[in-house]
């Protein structure tokens, strides 16, 4: 059986065009119909709802929408959160028509004609005239904006285990004839609402871990509204030891474990926490057991990276008061000149110290060679190769020859050198401490 409700609607003007009809999942009785009457030129925008079945009807629009509409779109967990796309583009309210906002961010002004909501992903897809399509990828943080939550200081916006995916990005790639978009982002998203714009003193972002240890330091998004900081599952790069050319390999920052972390944002004298977990692939076929070999290897290579580092930052510093002992000084000084020739020899050993970034840099010396091995163990997700672990105590085992070697000149050389420096009155070389060494900024 039906029923003719159109009389039932207050300042409908006759024989103006249904368009579309929007079915509530929020109650039976609840739908809501838009009409287009551009045809007959009245651009004015008619957008109504019922919650009981027809009966009676409300105009749910506003003096903000200045144009006709011709789609309707709810979301499904929010029944305040409503989409309408019009003319011009897409109006959002977040108070179920009270008042409509224009959705400016990266949404053109286009006409919608048709909008759907994706259950799962919560994507919001319009269809425009011409028949391009947009996709808005999880419009979900939009649920958050209650009058509540706007009256804190920060409000994280709840999140889902996040899998760390596992696939490579080869042919991912298409022309501009392809009318391809954007797949959504595969690092975790880190959302959160920020009523007002920080402007004044610091904020820092860091993830921190189930024991308390920072893993990663992010840059916080400070705009007023939905920020948006995005995580790729990385915890913090090694140290690298500086030489003439830079040694990207091995400043690769190791993917973290699966588990659960703490995002912890600093804003002024406030502290705001939220735990999010990421998980791995279900698809991986890697096990957990070579899993864990990877990262024990990876672990072990990075603090090796760093010790390397360390022990150049020392020659350095004392290279540094050695030529300026020898700059000063025109008089020949064989415990000087021996010295400086003992730590550039060892130096040379350690990185590359001729050429630059853009010229031949001479052969790879260990710095070199160990960020081979390292961002070819720390860029897979299985165990090491058997040939790979054998690269690895063989690199250790020279790295402790080099070691033994600087000992040896701090116990035989550096004492001397040091009473030099003193009648000179040149300043000892100031060594930190390893800790204090690692806080500085390459």
């Amino acid at each position: 059986t039906w029923a003719n409700v159109t009389a039932n609607i207050p300042g409908l003007p006759k024989n103006t065009w249904c368009y579309h009809i929007e079915a509530s999942v929020h109650g039976e009785g609840i739908a809501y119909a838009v009409f287009d009457g551009h045809t007959k030129n009245d651009y004015q925008p008619y957008v109504f709802k019922t919650s009981d079945f027809g009966q009676t009807w409300k105009s749910i629009v506003t003096k903000e929408i200045p144009v006709f509409v011709r789609s309707l779109q709810e979301d499904f967990k929010n029944p305040d959160l409503l989409f309408l796309g019009s003319e011009i583009g897409l109006y959002v309210t977040l108070n179920g028509g009270q008042n409509w906002s224009k959705f400016e961010n990266n949404f053109p002004s286009v006409a919608v004609h048709y909008l759907e909501m994706h259950p799962v992903t919560s994507d919001l897809i319009a269809g425009t005239h011409g028949r391009g399509i947009i996709i808005i990828d999880d419009i979900s943080p939009l649920r958050e904006l209650k009058a509540d939550i706007l009256s804190k200081t920060l409000h994280f916006i709840p999140s889902t285990p996040k899998t760390m995916t596992e696939k490579s990005s080869f042919g991912g790639t298409s022309s501009e004839v392809q009318f391809v978009g954007d797949n959504p982002s595969s690092n975790f998203q880190i959302k959160y609402i920020l009523p007002k714009r920080h402007t004044f003193g610091k904020m820092s972002m860091e993830i921190i871990d189930k024991s308390g240890a920072l893993v990663a330091t992010l840059q916080p998004g400070k705009l007023k509204g939905i920020n948006i900081v995005e995580w790729g599952f990385n915890g913090q790069a090694p140290k690298v030891a500086k030489g003439k050319t830079l040694a990207f390999q091995a400043g690769v920052p190791p993917r973290v474990k699966a588990g659960k972390y703490v995002v912890k944002i600093t804003k002024g004298t406030d502290v705001f926490e939220q735990e999010i977990e990421v998980t791995y692939d279900p698809k991986s076929p890697f096990s957990l057991e070579e899993r864990a070999k990877q990262q024990e290897a990876v672990q072990q290579l990075f603090d090796f990276t760093q010790e390397l580092a360390y022990l150049v930052y020392r020659i350095d510093q004392w290279d540094a008061a050695v030529d300026l002992f020898l700059n000063q000084n025109s008089a020949p000084n064989k415990i000087m000149m021996d010295l400086d020739k003992e730590l550039d020899a060892l130096r040379n050993e350690l990185v590359i110290t001729k050429g630059d970034n853009y010229v031949g840099a001479g052969e790879p010396k260990l710095r070199e060679k160990l960020g081979d091995v390292y961002s070819n163990i720390v860029g897979y997700y299985g165990a090491p190769s058997s040939t790979q672990l054998e690269n690895i105590a063989m690199l250790k085992k020279q790295f402790e020859a080099f070691k033994s070697k600087f000992e040896e000149i701090s116990k035989n050389q550096f004492p001397a050198a040091s009473k030099q420096l003193t009648k000179s009155k040149i300043q000892q070389p100031i060594i930190l401490p390893f800790t204090e060494f690692l806080k500085i900024e390459n």
